[in-house]
């Protein structure tokens, strides 16, 4: 039987509603921090919107890309590249085989802004004034195409769409392409730029958004009696995986191991989740008994949790009746109630997030729960991170999506 390598992260990049890079997004984060803000432009009064904010992006890729780059690409091409940019330089710049090194980077909704600007054009302008970088720009697989080119990564370059489950299942099939002998590195995550009047009303319209707009800071607030809906925010999360031996061989640092991958499907509904959480939990026990883990090793979970009425409390339930009486020693966090909920970017920028719990052993705190819903049966980490233990320790990423999609990553501290 041949061997299969363990697979380990060595760099970290994002852009978020909370910073421009990780550093500033994790120091946030740990500060307790929200990236939810009222729009500063004319779209309530143009359109009509319910919604008058978003977790919009802390850092313009104005001020950190070239033009001729924020031309050629769509919003969620530019948030992946600034991201991979920053995890690549990270990990040292690893000099690799281009035809051993892969991309994949995923996004839920793909070009949305380059797709409605194009047919803006050509109802307004006609078909001649249609910009001929328009279909590169739009395409959902756009974002990992540019990290490819950027770095020359030749193993495959991979976009993977399951919704808010993107990001995370992206990085889940890096871990695969490397487990597999593809490739020694894979540059992997999720990036999503659909704060768009659009989108924005089409989540209203399905009464998925939160209405707090008085309150933007305080509106995602996941567990909490009074929540009503989530945040919509943007950004990207990328990480460097490699094989151990590959990392070890160029004397790498390395945050943490990704152990285990669980991905299912509920075959329920389009938009909610089974009610019974049996399809959440066979993911996470898919990826925790892949990593060798037991439940008594799990002391922290980053949640999918987006401050739902009903989506929350499945989840809770589902990691209770995954971890049985362990789940009394887990440190649970909701970090979408800062970052606001990065759609096909949220599973990758949490993963992030549950790398550095991991590494700084520290459980980001949870904002905005005034009055926990009696019904949640865990220890929420609530407004001040939490000192996780010294030794061997797992955490787990939970990521679900439109569809039924379910991902959950189990990551141990190295």
């Amino acid at each position: 039987m041949s061997h299969v390598p363990d697979v380990v992260v060595t760099g970290l990049g994002a852009t978020t509603p909370l910073g421009g890079d990780v550093p500033s997004t994790w120091s946030a984060a740990l500060a307790g921090q929200s990236g939810a803000r009222t729009f500063d432009n004319d779209w309530v009064e143009t359109y009509g919107l319910p919604v008058t904010f978003a977790a919009t992006i802390k850092v313009s890729p104005e001020d950190v890309l070239t033009r001729p780059e924020i031309k050629r690409m769509d919003p969620s091409a530019q948030y992946a590249i600034i991201a991979a940019r920053e995890a690549w330089a990270d990990a040292g710049s690893p000099e690799v085989d281009g035809e051993r090194l892969g991309s994949v980077v995923s996004s839920g909704i793909g070009g949305i802004w380059t797709t409605l600007d194009g047919w803006d054009t050509l109802r307004e302008k006609g078909a001649r004034r249609v910009l001929p970088m328009t279909v590169p720009m739009l395409m959902p697989n756009s974002p990992t195409a540019y990290v490819s080119l950027e770095l020359g990564a030749r193993a495959g370059a991979h976009a993977l769409v399951s919704a808010c489950a993107s990001g995370a299942e992206a990085i889940g099939y890096a871990v695969e392409m490397i487990r597999s002998g593809r490739a020694d590195v894979v540059v992997a995550g999720g990036t999503e730029a659909s704060i768009h009047p659009m989108p924005i009303a089409a989540f209203a319209a399905s009464r998925t958004l939160s209405l707090r707009n008085d309150d933007p800071q305080g509106a995602s607030r996941p567990y909490d009696r009074a929540r009503d809906g989530f945040v919509i925010g943007e950004g990207a999360g990328v990480v460097v995986l490699e094989s151990a031996e590959h990392a070890a061989a160029r004397g790498a640092r390395v945050y943490a191991k990704v152990s285990g991958v669980g991905l299912s499907a509920d075959g329920y509904h389009i938009t909610s989740p089974e009610p019974s959480g049996d399809g959440q939990i066979r993911a996470m026990r898919a990826a925790l008994e892949e990593s060798g883990a037991s439940a008594a090793d799990v002391v922290h979970v980053n949640a999918h949790a987006t401050s739902t009425v009903v989506g929350d409390l499945i989840e809770a339930r589902s990691i209770r009746g995954l971890l049985g009486g362990d789940a009394d020693h887990v440190a649970l966090s909701a970090t979408k109630s800062m970052t606001g909920h990065l759609l096909g970017g949220a599973g990758a920028l949490e993963t992030i997030f549950t790398i550095l719990a991991l590494h700084d052993r520290q459980a980001p705190p949870t904002i905005n729960v005034t009055d926990p819903d009696p019904e949640l049966v865990l220890d929420l980490v609530r407004d001040t991170p939490r000192a996780l233990p010294a030794g061997q320790i797992a955490a787990v990423n939970n990521s679900f999506g439109f569809g039924g999609h379910n991902v959950a990553l189990v990551l141990t501290s190295v």
